[in-house]
């Protein structure tokens, strides 16, 4: 809906790219609005944006000149069909008052834990596209709850490429969400710290997973694969993985595909101790630097479905240009061509190593 500059407050989430006198945004398209990015579209003189109904914390954005309209619709018994944007965010304070519970004991309620992700599943698999720009809305204080949610919808989304039914992706997709609960049982001090984690400090994170298995244990509502799933999560099939250390003969289809749903959510989110990096470079890191650790079929899938969705998005290169990706090639899909705005010029990132995407606009 378009707003009016001065009705706008932070946490509001752009729906369009904002753009001056210039050929590039001067806010890009799923910015969540700062105090910054308002002075910046007041400096522009910018009067009007299109912004989601959806704060980024999942309430609902009315300006006031919207109310009277809004209830005239609803008199008209117009249904509104809510974004995927607003239906994850909702979903994603939802969990948040899950884990929450959990944190002061409660038993987990599997269907309603099944309430708040098989729509985002559903709507996931209807607009895949959508996966690449949910890292967009991650904050530090709620990234736990982001990342359920999102590794949900992005394994079962995989899972269904991979031609799973979709009775197993949805039990893998609730696994993704689950994989985590077991954070319930560490210490807040620990999970809330800022800056690097001691080693002993680690050592308890590293017990998430058993943690989560005990929690999930006795529940009846999930298969055996998806508490084995989901205890075994951070292994790694070359055996550099937690808690056991198994290799590759001992993980199901299931976790292999929920371990690199987790490390790419985690790699391309805001984090306590380590700055986001873009979708490609993340999928670099995993193609190249992690070789032998995750399933090459699930990675490739993975870079499938991002490649499909890639050619025309606009990009922000490390050096700062920005441009538009207009070719991939097969063999290295990390790194496309790039047309430039500001001079039209071709930039094959293939050639130039030091050079990469930075952020997805």
């Amino acid at each position: 809906m378009k707003v009016q500059v001065n009705q706008l407050i932070e946490g509001c989430i752009l729906s369009e790219d904002v753009f001056s006198l210039t050929n590039s945004p001067i806010v890009s398209q799923k910015t969540v609005l700062s105090n910054k990015t308002l002075e910046i579209l007041n400096a522009f003189l910018i009067k009007e944006v299109a912004v989601e109904p959806t704060l980024v914390t999942g309430g609902k954005f009315t300006p006031a000149w919207v109310e009277d309209e809004v209830k005239s619709i609803k008199e008209e018994h117009i249904v509104v069909q809510h974004s995927f944007t607003e239906r994850y965010l909702k979903a994603v304070q939802g969990y948040k008052k899950l884990f929450q519970g959990w944190q002061s004991g409660m038993a987990i309620d599997m269907p309603a834990v099944r309430a708040l992700i098989v729509p985002i599943i559903e709507g996931a698999i209807e607009n895949p596209r959508e996966l690449f720009t949910l890292h967009h809305y991650s904050t530090v204080e709620d990234y736990l709850y982001h990342h359920a949610i999102s590794v949900a919808a992005m394994s079962a989304v995989l899972a269904s490429v991979l031609n799973f039914s979709k009775g197993d992706y949805i039990q893998i997709g609730i696994a993704g969400a689950m994989c985590n609960c077991g954070m319930a049982k560490i210490s807040t001090k620990i999970m809330n710290k800022k800056g690097p984690l001691t080693k002993v400090e680690f050592e308890e994170i590293k017990k998430h997973p058993i943690y989560s298995y005990i929690l999930l244990k006795d529940i009846k509502l999930l298969k055996d694969e998806v508490k084995k799933a989901i205890y075994k999560h951070h292994e790694r099939i070359d055996g550099s993985g937690y808690p056991n250390g198994v290799k590759s003969e001992y993980l199901s289809p299931y976790e292999r595909i929920i371990s690199v749903a987790d490390v790419y959510y985690a790699m391309t989110s805001e984090r306590n101790y380590r700055s986001k990096q873009s979708p490609f470079k993340v999928l670099e890191s995993i193609l190249q630097d992690q070789f032998g650790k995750f399933d090459m079929k699930v990675v490739q899938t993975l870079t499938k479905i991002m490649t499909n969705f890639s050619l025309g998005t606009k990009v922000r290169l490390s050096n700062n240009k920005i441009g538009e990706i207009v070719f991939i090639e097969q063999k290295s899909p990390t790194r496309p061509m790039v047309r430039l705005d500001e001079s039209g010029e071709i930039t094959q990132l293939v050639n130039q190593r030091g050079l990469f995407i930075e952020e997805i606009l």
